[in-house]
């Protein structure tokens, strides 16, 4: 069992301490920090919504997960805008909540971290829609983590090889 806090102030979060070197195992799709920080976290950080779901075990970070509130204007937003349906855009896009990243360490996989992530990430959410990308391999284990949290294909992603999630919340109240 891992300790998962939800963070909301970016700038309460040392990114260089240890989230940073989790991020770059995990996906190793940036050489260096700035670069990183630069081209993603800092912008993604600033919008309005950001969630950070940090998971830790005996201290150490395993684990994290975060999103903000999409809108036009975002190029994922308008991107994902362009590849769906334009029903389908017109009713998911457009304050939902975009379930940006999720990584977890290799020692940790296949503990339910990435479940308890996503759980803390998104509880008490008000969005009545969330998205997000992932891998169009229905075997892929992020893709049955989120199936089996109740999101599906919405339609094809942005890259080969990909899909849009969502997930839609009943009204409140229902």
């Amino acid at each position: 069992m891992v300790d998962v806090t939800v963070v909301t102030d970016a700038s309460a979060v040392d990114v260089s301490g240890d989230l940073w070197p989790l991020y770059r195992r995990v996906f190793g799709d940036f050489e260096d920090l700035v670069a990183w920080r630069e081209q993603v976290w800092d912008r993604h950080a600033s919008r309005a919504g950001f969630r950070l779901a940090l998971a830790r075990h005996h201290g150490a970070l395993v684990g994290f997960a975060y999103g903000y509130t999409g809108e036009p204007g975002q190029w994922w937003t308008d991107n994902a805008a362009a590849v769906l349906h334009p029903e389908v855009a017109a009713d998911w896009l457009g304050g939902h909540f975009e379930l940006v990243s999720i990584g977890v360490d290799e020692p940790a996989r296949h503990a339910g971290v990435g479940r308890q992530l996503v759980a803390a990430l998104t509880d008490g959410l008000a969005h009545a829609r969330w998205v997000l990308m992932t891998s169009a391999d229905p075997s892929d284990p992020a893709r049955g983590l989120y199936r089996a949290t109740g999101w599906a294909v919405i339609g094809a992603g942005l890259a080969p090889g990909h899909v849009i999630m969502g997930r839609a919340l009943p009204p409140r109240g229902a």
